[in-house]
């Protein structure tokens, strides 16, 4: 499977600004999720990226879903939806989805 890498530095910004700096149990961390938007924990660090809702609908990112349903089952250890990727991989197929919404 390939990946256009066109538009990946503009992507990677864009993700690293969403990316939250708060722990995981901090409450204000809840509360600073745009509306159409949702989070989730990519990586072994756990790394927290805020993408959009209408990634869910793209094949590629179903495939990812279908992942973490089974490796993690619905109880996912993060309280938030963990992607079994890695950080890189999930920046190459954000790239790829950018355009898609």
């Amino acid at each position: 499977m390939g990946f256009l890498l066109g538009g990946l530095n503009q992507t990677k910004e864009k993700l690293r600004r969403t990316i939250s700096p708060r722990k995981v149990n901090d409450v204000s961390s809840l509360n600073d999720v745009p509306k159409g938007h949702f989070p989730v924990y990519v990586g072994e660090r756990q790394r927290r990226f805020v993408i959009p809702i209408c990634y869910l609908k793209h094949p590629l990112f179903q495939e990812l879903l279908h992942l973490a349903e089974q490796e993690f089952g619905y109880d996912h250890p993060m309280g938030g939806l963990t992607i079994p990727c890695n950080e890189d991989y999930f920046l190459t197929l954000t790239s790829q989805l950018f355009n898609s919404c």
